[in-house]
């Protein structure tokens, strides 16, 4: 006996009646439902404070509900329609159940549209999702298909290297026939293009930015990567490890390293966005967008399957792969497992760090055609907090005076020049090489020179402050 949701979701919709005149309004939640996940319509409850108002004649309203589902979703869905009573009042819940061969189209009123869910609200299937269900339908997905590219124009130096240190075996040409990368044509499969050397896929790319801030006011570095998905992911990598500072705390016993983020999670969540990235969207990419207290991975095409459960952790979530072939090979270099537990494990591995907070739980959302994890900083600290941070990460003695000036004038940005800058005299140069930035004027703008003027740091030249051998350290504590 099914149960009455409680509120409209990905999975649910509520309808105060069996609209008969425009039928539409809801036949499109059945192809929406049948497309997707699946889910209940439930009639006789109002979709704005949701009020059971119950049905006048459920019976008729049932016979409606079930002719008109057969005369316009094609192909047709499973379904059961079902009477309950609620406050002593007749509703009727339709459960569409998920169908492995979509697309469902409504089709009536001369159009042919398919719909999906997105939220709570059914919409009409954009071109490269409706493409997926064509694709899903004939039990086909994209990463197979012939890209009619020739395997003459395509090398894998760079995946035989990583295979081979990575199983401890090597890749043999035929190999690439049998992962699904290379035709019996002699033609690469999209799969195969994406795993070349070479950028043969335009939109096969990754774009990297270091805001300088909590929001997309002023970037500090930017770059962009363009080709196969072993160099993207390694070229990202490199990009979030220049821009991360790893702090330490001094203990008795010893010291104790404290990093921003976890760089197992890091990796799992940028593999995850590569491969399960929807690939029809010409023109998209895979987005790292890193902030003062946190980085955002975004990928296009949403996550396909069941929707996203609210507790990860708690939850089992099963494995679904839009681009089996390319997992397949990132699964045979232990890259990933093919067992669903890609999101758990970024939990895991993010909780594991010595300077995780329960506040530093990764954060997991579906967005309009885009999928997003955001990983927190795990070392940031607000400004009111900066002066003990400091004095912690860095391992020095800092005055009153001094302990004070900074927790009421320097923001995040003279916090990670602090970090940066420990005990050391160092140069710009050599600071800047520290934090991972190349935009010279930047760093100087928005880092050097406010911790100069909130006399944080001092020269060691400061006659000559455009000397060639000038450099920077911590403000000696005052006598």
């Amino acid at each position: 006996m099914l149960v009455r949701p409680k509120a409209e979701t990905t999975n649910c919709d509520f309808k105060r009646e069996v609209e008969r005149a425009k039928p539409k309004s809801w036949l499109k939640s059945v192809s929406a439902f049948a497309n997707s996940a699946g889910g209940v319509l439930v009639f006789g409850v109002s979709d704005g404070d949701h009020e059971t108002v119950g049905l006048e004649d459920a019976q008729a309203d049932a016979d409606f509900i079930s002719e008109k589902i057969k005369e316009r979703i094609e192909p047709l869905p499973c379904f059961e329609i079902e009477a309950i009573r609620e406050s002593r009042k007749d509703l009727l819940l339709v459960n569409v159940h998920p169908d492995a061969h979509p697309p469902h189209y409504y089709n009536a009123d001369g159009r042919r549209e398919a719909f999906v869910r997105v939220g709570s609200q059914s919409v009409i299937a954009p071109p490269e999702v409706l493409n997926e269900l064509i694709l899903k339908g004939t039990n086909r997905t994209w990463d197979t298909l012939d890209s009619r590219i020739p395997v003459s124009r395509a090398s894998f130096t760079v995946l035989k290297a990583a295979y081979a240190l990575r199983t401890s075996s090597d890749l043999r040409d035929s190999d690439l026939i049998s992962f699904g990368l290379v035709t019996d044509a002699g033609t690469l499969t999209n799969a195969g293009a994406l795993m070349a050397d070479e950028p043969l896929l335009r939109h096969s790319r990754v774009f990297c930015t270091r805001w300088g801030g909590k929001f997309k006011d002023e970037f500090v570095d930017t770059a962009e990567y363009e080709g196969g998905l072993l160099l993207l992911l390694r070229e990202s990598k490199a990009f979030v490890k220049r821009h991360t500072i790893e702090s330490w705390e001094k203990l008795p016993s010893g010291r104790l390293d404290r990093r921003s983020y976890s760089e197992r999670a890091v990796e799992e969540a940028l593999v995850n966005a590569l491969i399960h990235r929807s690939y029809l969207e010409l023109g998209s990419e895979v987005s790292v967008d890193m902030y003062d207290d946190r980085m955002e991975i975004v990928s296009p095409g949403g996550k396909i399957g069941l929707p996203l459960p609210n507790d990860i952790m708690a939850t089992y979530v099963p494995s679904e792969r839009r681009n089996p072939a390319v997992a397949d090979v990132f699964h045979r270099m232990h890259y990933m497992e093919r067992r669903g537990s890609g999101l758990r494990k970024i939990c895991a591995t993010t909780a594991a760090e010595d300077a995780y907070r329960p506040e530093f739980k990764p954060c997991f959302e579906v967005l309009s055609g885009f999928f997003r994890v955001t990983l927190w900083n795990m070392t940031y600290q607000q400004t009111d907090q900066v002066s003990d941070q400091v004095s912690t990460q860095v391992s020095t003695q800092v005055s009153t005076q001094v302990s004070t000036q900074v927790e009421s004038h320097v923001g995040p940005h003279v916090e990670s020049l602090l970090e940066a800058l420990g005990s050391e005299e160092l140069s710009s140069a050599e600071i800047m090489k520290t934090m991972g930035f190349s935009d010279r004027s930047t760093f100087r703008k928005n880092y050097l020179r406010p911790a100069l003027e909130a006399g944080v740091i001092e020269r060691t030249i400061p006659d000559k402050p455009k000397s060639r051998l000038q450099k920077y350290r911590r403000t000696k504590p005052q006598e």
